[in-house]
């Protein structure tokens, strides 16, 4: 091969491979990382069973190209939150879905303090290019009516200060309903949490399509 052959046939391989690179982008997963408590974790659960275990099952059978990281600890509170954040996210994630706040609600943390913590977390991940879907939880019964009117909302005017999506309630249809929870009447069993992700999955889903045209 003449050398000006040789020129133009690495002129043209190496267009097709700049050519190819959006095409390779497209199909690597979508980074995201599940960051919240024992909700989260899958307290008392198989690993299969967690929360972001089946929420990825689900997602791929629906043909997303996903994986979702567990990044939940049992019996954090929003201040261990966001102690850990900056490490418990690592480089390269495409969304975050933040759910913390029911251990701050059961130990009677100032909901002030907790809105705080939240804020700063969501900043924190915005300066770092994360997207985020905030997950809420209501203020248990026994604390009162003026502490869960001090507590609940604070999710809603985060999602709205922040423009992220919001699913108001983690444990909507577990709480209460029998056979969705542990023994200990709080955390849900694998079939509570079956329950989360079909709740939860067409958000989700909308989710990913917010990443997708961000161009993560």
């Amino acid at each position: 091969m003449s050398f000006k052959a040789s020129v133009l046939h690495f002129i043209v391989m190496s267009a097709l491979w700049l050519v190819g690179l959006p095409a390779a982008a497209q199909d690597r997963p979508i980074q995201l990382v599940g960051f919240g408590d024992s909700l989260m974790a899958g307290y008392q659960l198989a690993p299969s069973e967690s929360y972001t275990a089946q929420l990825e099952a689900a997602l791929k059978a629906k043909g997303h190209k996903v994986v979702i990281t567990n990044a939940g600890v049992s019996g954090d509170t929003t201040s261990g939150g966001l102690s850990r954040i900056d490490w418990s996210v690592p480089d390269g994630t495409d969304g975050v879905i933040l759910e913390l706040g029911a251990n701050d609600a059961l130990r009677g943390i100032s909901p002030e303090q907790s809105e705080r913590n939240l804020d700063a977390m969501l900043a924190r991940l915005k300066e770092r290019g994360a997207a985020v879907f905030l997950v809420g939880i209501l203020a248990p019964p026994n604390m009162g009516g003026d502490y869960a009117q001090r507590f609940n909302p604070i999710y809603k005017r985060l999602a709205d200060k922040y423009g992220v999506p919001l699913y108001p309630f983690f444990l909507d249809g577990v709480t209460t309903v029998e056979g969705m929870q542990l023994e200990d009447g709080m955390h849900p069993n694998a079939k509570g949490v079956a329950v989360m992700v079909e709740k939860t999955i067409q958000p989700v889903e909308s989710f990913l399509g917010e990443i997708k045209d961000n161009g993560k």
